[in-house]
């Protein structure tokens, strides 16, 4: 049980009751001394100059990929995909545990408390998660680069995920994932699709991330978008989890909206590999598609950081459509929590009597903090991620003043294993 004393929630000073993972009480005088119904060894917090925040979502990564940070810059994005594959070509599933340790670890520091991941050997992506406390949302990318030998394979190793995930014991759940249209085969993509479907599980994937993602599905498949396509093979519905949805034209949107998909903008990915910037977030939000935030993999955005993300999200949104009213804070802050909870279909992303108890605290005793603009305003376009004080994941630290248990060992053994793979 965890008791928070004095914490800012909203513009007033409350105390928050926490056991068994969920919030049970918010209201203010809360004493420890009249809790023992509740049960032994209550942790209470001291949290005068500080605020409750949700914890944040991010909903597009590639966990492990925080080992391949900037291993390939200055390049287009085909260029750097293709390096990237040949880099994975020698990955492993220790690679992959102890990079997804290092980005559970950065997200941690930043107040994230879930993640959606899309990588390879992912149930030691889903074991490093669980143990940093983290829910994580864990797929496998299954991908046969059109050759049929391959489809099979993938589907093999699809079910076999799926076994392994129901002995799962934490508080992982298995997302299915297909990398893109331009490298998956449509057989594989119907089977992924409908396998999710048949088994009550999101599908995560790339869509529309690069103009010539567009131009060669068009060439390839009489002038249909990848969405256009997705959509005549049956796949697009409120499972889907698409991430980038870019290069959208105005059909495009009417599906995605109609389909209520999940719509994941990661914007410093995008703008630092000039896959485009013109995110259509009024579009797809009036349409009626779900908008969410990501950081992609840190090969590509450098880091996991979603105050970052939040930040640059509205400015180039307030930028290229020349109108400072663009994406709200209130909005923004929606897109990095609760709309990730509701893609992900947990109750979490709010701060509410009975919710999940994921959420951060922010240390707000700090120049950031002086202005008395609203709370939100000085924290996305003024403070960073290490105004960050704490975090509570399902109900327990994960985080406390800034330490994060074995922060030095995660470092040292990630650094081991990139000697043998970079």
């Amino acid at each position: 049980m965890i008791l928070l004393k004095d914490i800012t929630l909203d513009g007033r000073v409350v105390d928050m009751l926490i056991e068994n993972g969920k919030i049970c009480k918010i209201q203010p005088g809360i004493e420890s001394g009249t809790l023992q119904g509740w049960g032994a060894g209550v942790q209470v917090m001291d949290c005068r100059g500080k605020a409750a925040i949700p914890g944040f979502i991010n909903m597009h990564t590639h966990a492990a990929m925080s080992l391949m940070r900037g291993i390939m810059e200055d390049v287009p994005f085909h260029t750097w995909l293709a390096n990237i594959w040949k880099i994975e070509e020698k990955i492993d599933p220790d690679f992959v545990y102890w990079g997804t340790k290092v980005a559970c670890l950065e997200m941690i520091k930043g107040g994230t408390t879930t993640f959606n991941d899309m990588y390879f050997f992912s149930d030691a992506a889903r074991q490093a998660a669980e143990e940093m406390g983290l829910r994580p949302f864990i797929s496998y990318a299954a991908i046969d680069q059109y050759q049929k030998e391959e489809t099979g394979r993938q589907m093999d190793l699809c079910r076999e995920m799926y076994e392994k995930s129901l002995s799962w014991k934490g508080g992982a759940q298995l997302v299915m994932a297909f990398h893109a249209v331009y490298s998956v085969s449509p057989e594989l993509m119907v089977w992924t699709s409908d396998f999710a479907r048949e088994h009550g599980l999101r599908l995560h994937i790339h869509l529309s991330e690069t103009e010539k993602e567009n131009q060669d599905c068009m060439a390839a498949h009489k002038g249909l978008s990848p969405t256009e396509y997705l959509d005549e093979l049956g796949i697009l519905g409120p499972h889907i989890i698409a991430a980038h949805s870019l290069w959208l034209s105005g059909n495009d949107i009417r599906l995605l909206g109609e389909n209520h998909v999940n719509c994941v903008h990661n914007i410093n990915s995008n703008a630092k590999l000039s896959s485009g910037y013109k995110f259509k977030y009024n579009e797809l939000r009036d349409a009626g598609a779900n908008v969410c935030l990501g950081t992609d993999g840190a090969g590509s955005s450098n880091n996991h950081d979603m105050l970052e993300t939040m930040k640059t999200s509205a400015l180039f949104q307030k930028a290229w459509r020349n109108d400072p009213a663009q994406m709200p804070l209130g909005e923004l802050m929606d897109m990095a929590t609760v709309n990730g909870a509701k893609a992900l279909g947990i109750d979490a992303g709010v701060l509410r009597e009975g919710a999940v108890a994921d959420l951060s605290i922010v240390d707000t005793d700090n120049s950031y903090f002086l202005s008395p603009a609203p709370f939100t305003a000085n924290l996305v376009y003024s403070a960073h991620s290490d105004c960050i004080d704490s975090v509570i994941c399902g109900g327990r630290f994960i985080m406390k003043n800034r330490i994060v248990e074995n922060e030095e060992t995660i470092l040292f053994y990630a650094k081991e294993v990139l000697k043998k793979i970079i």
